[in-house]
């Protein structure tokens, strides 16, 4: 077994998807992964950038990770006229892959395009495997027969990415094609810095991606909502694993062209959801709208550190970073603590001070309290405030951290009904004040004696 530790991720050996529009490569990704990682849609050419995936093959003789990686389309033709910017994607994930699955559509039979991508694979160094998608019924495998005439492949699988059906012969191959595969899991976005960067369309996020992992991992375009998925881009640097998300641009609901552009957004909110730093990455050539406000709401309601990106600020001429704070503050009034970083991704100016920002966060986020200096200082910060209206007095009986990621404590009180939310305010500025939490949202739980029983046993 491959010995590893935290500081060297694992490699895995990496098998391309690769084949023509809309032959089921995204359905077959989210098959191997276990998981909905690609968007699928019926729309040819969903796809665009590399997505790169772990992926577990169970045997009886034990586990097996590989890395598959998801191709845009060859021979894409799309509204925004990216099929060259797809293909070069393509090749990028043929350079480096281990083995290449060709997939191909038996309802369809052979088209000019299977031909093209044929061509293609001609010229690669690593071994072929034909794979002929949405084999449904037994008499697709006629029509699948007809794949030989490629002249391409080892072999030809029959499976249905959709139903499962050939899966278990597709897994068992690969299982045994690469023999010196870690069985152990390899270092997971949990146990990495996760980053999620969001935004409008085109505010640079691609650009940013790209410059951070150091290779041209995302399509980069003037035009906007070029990125579709979410994807994760795993890189390293001085000695720290870091998963950066790309996502796709959010723009208003009404805006929505298709259900792509849905998917694609909602998927963006949930990788804020995943992330343990968000980047929220703006044009400081263009005024903040109703997108960036949504977005920092949406991350505050979370409770997730946020880093304000301001891009392009290069093209700034005549503005100081404290008068554009002071426009953050007044625009963005819950993040009025996060840090900002002032870049230009094109050029990678500021870039690792973003990423120095978000390790900051990430360390404050993570930090733990001692429960006897925390019990110390709450107790005086409830003794100080007056009595409510009422002539009563919030007291405190017992304080605890929770949790991290976000910071969480746990008051135990008298009654919490005594305790407004600008007594809760003030309780969060005393935790800030005098614990290491100075620009990470914290979450406050009040329990009182008329909580039900199981939530009291959280005193314990």
């Amino acid at each position: 077994m491959n010995q590893t530790t935290p500081e060297t991720p694992i490699c895995l050996p990496k098998v391309a998807l690769v084949g023509r529009p809309n032959v089921g490569k995204s359905t077959l990704l989210n098959r191997l992964c276990g998981s909905r990682i690609a968007i699928v849609e019926p729309t040819a050419g969903v796809t665009r950038d590399r997505v790169s995936v772990p992926a577990r093959l169970d045997n009886p003789d034990g586990p097996r990770w590989i890395e598959v990686v998801d191709t845009g389309g060859v021979g894409i033709v799309d509204r925004d006229d990216l099929g060259k910017d797809v293909e070069s994607q393509v090749s990028a994930a043929l350079d480096s892959a281990e083995l290449v699955l060709f997939l191909l559509d038996a309802r369809d039979g052979l088209t000019p395009l299977d031909h093209r991508v044929a061509q293609l694979l001609r010229g690669v160094s690593v071994p072929v495997i034909v794979v002929a998608n949405k084999c449904e019924h037994e008499d697709s495998g006629w029509e699948a027969r007809g794949f030989h005439a490629l002249g391409v492949g080892e072999t030809i699988l029959n499976i249905s990415a959709q139903n499962g059906n050939g899966m278990s012969a597709l897994i068992e191959l690969l299982w045994e094609r690469f023999p010196e595969a870690p069985a152990q899991r390899p270092v997971s976005p949990e146990d990495s810095m996760l980053l999620a960067i969001v935004g409008r369309r085109n505010a640079g996020k691609s650009t940013l991606t790209n410059f951070l992992a150091e290779e041209e991992r995302m399509i980069v375009s003037e035009i906007p909502g070029t990125t579709r998925d979410a994807v994760d881009v795993r890189f390293q640097r001085d000695g720290t694993n870091f998963v950066v998300i790309d996502t796709a641009g959010v723009r208003k609901k009404s805006k929505h062209a298709d259900a792509i552009e849905f998917f694609g957004e909602s998927r963006s909110r949930r990788t804020v959801r995943r992330a343990k730093v968000v980047v929220l990455l703006f044009d400081v050539t263009q005024p903040l709208s109703a997108i960036e406000k949504t977005l920092a709401r949406y991350a505050t309601l979370h409770y997730k550190p946020v880093v304000l990106a301001a891009n392009k600020w290069d093209l700034v001429e005549d503005r100081a970073p404290e008068e554009f704070r002071k426009y953050l503050d007044a625009q963005l009034p819950g993040l009025s603590r996060a840090p900002i970083a002032f870049l230009s991704a094109k050029e990678g100016e500021g870039a690792r001070e973003l990423l120095d920002l978000a390790l900051e966060l990430h360390v404050q986020a993570e930090q733990r309290v001692s429960t006897g200096e925390l019990n110390r200082v709450l107790a005086k910060a409830l003794e100080s405030r007056g009595p409510s209206a009422r002539g009563q007095r919030a007291r405190l009986k017992y304080a605890t951290q929770a949790g991290v990621h976000p910071p969480t404590f746990v008051l135990f009180v008298n009654d919490r009904k005594l305790i407004g939310k600008d007594h809760l305010r003030y309780i969060e500025n005393r935790i800030r004040t005098a614990f290491p939490f100075p620009e990470v949202p914290v979450r406050i739980v009040l329990r009182d004696k008329n909580d039900p029983p199981e939530e009291q046993s959280n005193r314990k």
